[in-house]
């Protein structure tokens, strides 16, 4: 038994150093650097080629978004540690390039850190045999800011990298009472939006004022609720983003044959464009004719109907809401005038994250900036010996970040050690 647990005791610290070596490879900034190149290399191609797209969606893609995310976590477990030792173990300031000293008056090592303490710093006296020092630091916790900060960069890339592998876009049209799917049609999807009503308002310089539209999301054919979409108040629905993206006119028409059958009784949509006016087109296979329309007079809201089979015009008229007239060979009424809505519907699975990503670094860089760490260290001044008994003086050494000389830290304490 003795001699199993004394085998087993060597193998354990075998693999304990085998996976702190694993640990630290993994979280080796060159390595994280080198699977970020990676990752944004395989965008730019999916960005450049025809079928670039497909390279995103495969598993090397994900399996290499993986490898990112786990570098970026390995590098936090590996600097995390040190960082906490520091905070609950201050550790010495040497003096030299971006560190502050001045003159303490001398004291003893146990009153130094109880005033040292009392200016905000989290304290230890150290004793050996040369004399004695007493270290602080304050904010210690502020050193993970920097390594959040890195974090956050990975997260915003992942983000990014996820909602362009596996997110999907769709772009759709409908007229008032049509409905259509939030994205291509696939077995068990079924999560759609129905348009219910454009409400305009415009200004006298015909600007649009407000633009609302009403809708409905639907799930299996089921209403689920019903949402006015606003200009930059998008709707959500079963992980989608649906926005109102563009508008237009459309002429709600009743067409029927010169002996009164029924042909077309619908909206049709003024989405193109000609001479400047809104127009559109809708073709009549029964009467071998198609009707070509344009709103000639918004002001007046003036439709222009136009019949044509081929080549030829065989009928032309002006229309207004309300009136019909025999053009060509059928008779054409406008009930009214409706509007048609563009709509975009997307979901991106990677927004949580590059939104968290995005939020992480903000707060990150405001921790680094506004509340830096700092790190002092109280000892005997050259002349002085180990004791208090013929110290001649204390000298204090401050060091903040990489970034900043910590000038006004050290007139702080100088000004709270005053006698």
């Amino acid at each position: 038994m003795a001699r199993a647990a004394a085998s087993e005791g060597p193998r354990a610290d075998r693999l304990a150093r085998r996976a702190e070596r694993l640990l630290r490879l993994l979280g080796d900034a060159r390595l994280g650097l080198a699977l970020l190149f990676l990752a944004i290399l395989a965008n730019v191609s999916a960005a450049l080629l025809p079928d670039g797209q497909q390279l995103l969606r495969g598993w090397p893609y994900s399996l290499l978004l993986g490898a990112v995310a786990l570098t970026a976590v390995a590098s936090v477990a590996v600097r995390a540690p040190a960082a906490w030792r520091e905070w609950r173990r201050p550790g010495p300031v040497r003096p030299g390039i971006g560190a502050v000293e001045w003159s303490v008056p001398p004291a003893p090592p146990e009153q130094l850190a109880q005033r040292l303490a009392g200016a905000g710093y989290r304290v230890r006296v150290e004793r050996s045999r040369r004399g004695w020092a007493v270290h602080g630091v304050r904010r210690g916790w502020s050193r993970f800011a920097g390594q959040a900060s890195h974090l956050a960069l990975v997260l915003i890339v992942v983000g990014a990298a996820v909602g362009a592998a596996f997110g999907s876009e769709l772009t759709f049209s409908l007229l008032p009472g049509d409905q259509s799917l939030l994205d291509a049609p696939r077995p068990g999807f079924s999560a759609a939006v129905r348009l219910d009503r454009l409400d305009a308002e415009f200004g006298t310089d015909g600007r649009p004022r407000r633009l609302d539209v009403d809708v409905t999301f639907l799930d299996g054919g089921e209403v689920v609720r019903s949402e006015t979409l606003k200009v930059n108040e998008p709707g959500s629905f079963d992980g989608y983003l649906v926005h109102a993206w563009t508008y237009g006119p459309a002429a709600r028409l009743r067409v029927e044959s010169l002996a009164g059958a029924p042909l077309l009784d619908a909206a049709v949509p003024l989405d193109q464009e000609s001479g400047g006016r809104p127009s559109g087109s809708i073709e009549l296979p029964s009467a071998d004719v198609v009707l070509g329309l344009a709103l000639v007079d918004a002001a007046s809201n003036e439709l222009g109907v136009s019949a044509l089979r081929g080549s030829s015009v065989v009928g032309l008229e002006r229309l207004r809401p309300g009136e019909a007239a025999r053009i060509g060979p059928v008779v054409v009424r406008l009930e009214a005038f409706d509007a048609w809505v563009t709509f975009l519907s997307r979901r991106d699975p990677g927004l949580g994250v590059l939104f968290a990503g995005g939020a992480l670094l903000a707060a990150s860089l405001a921790v680094a900036f506004w509340l830096p760490r700092r790190r002092v260290t109280l000892r005997p001044s050259a002349d002085g010996a180990g004791g208090v008994v013929g110290v001649v003086g204390v000298v204090g050494v401050v060091r903040g970040e990489r970034f900043d000389r910590p000038s006004d830290e050290a007139a702080r304490l100088r000004r709270h050690f005053a006698p």
